[in-house]
């Protein structure tokens, strides 16, 4: 059972749908598993968590 993990800033419903669509598919194809064996786990935690280039994203965000 594969489990997949996403972290990342947050998500419309539609983002997440899609994601959890497309990283299934794919994932399916390349290891020849079922689907429905696939677990994909999205994390969001907030932008003031993520750091890039030495500045916090959410701040980079405005």
């Amino acid at each position: 059972m594969p489990v997949i993990t996403i972290e990342t800033t947050p998500l419309t419903g539609e983002q997440k749908e899609q994601l959890i669509t497309g990283f299934t598919k794919v994932a399916s194809e390349v290891t020849g598993l079922p689907a429905s064996t696939i677990i994909v786990v999205i994390h969001e935690p907030p932008a003031d968590n993520f750091g890039v280039g030495g500045a916090q994203l959410s701040k980079m965000q405005h």
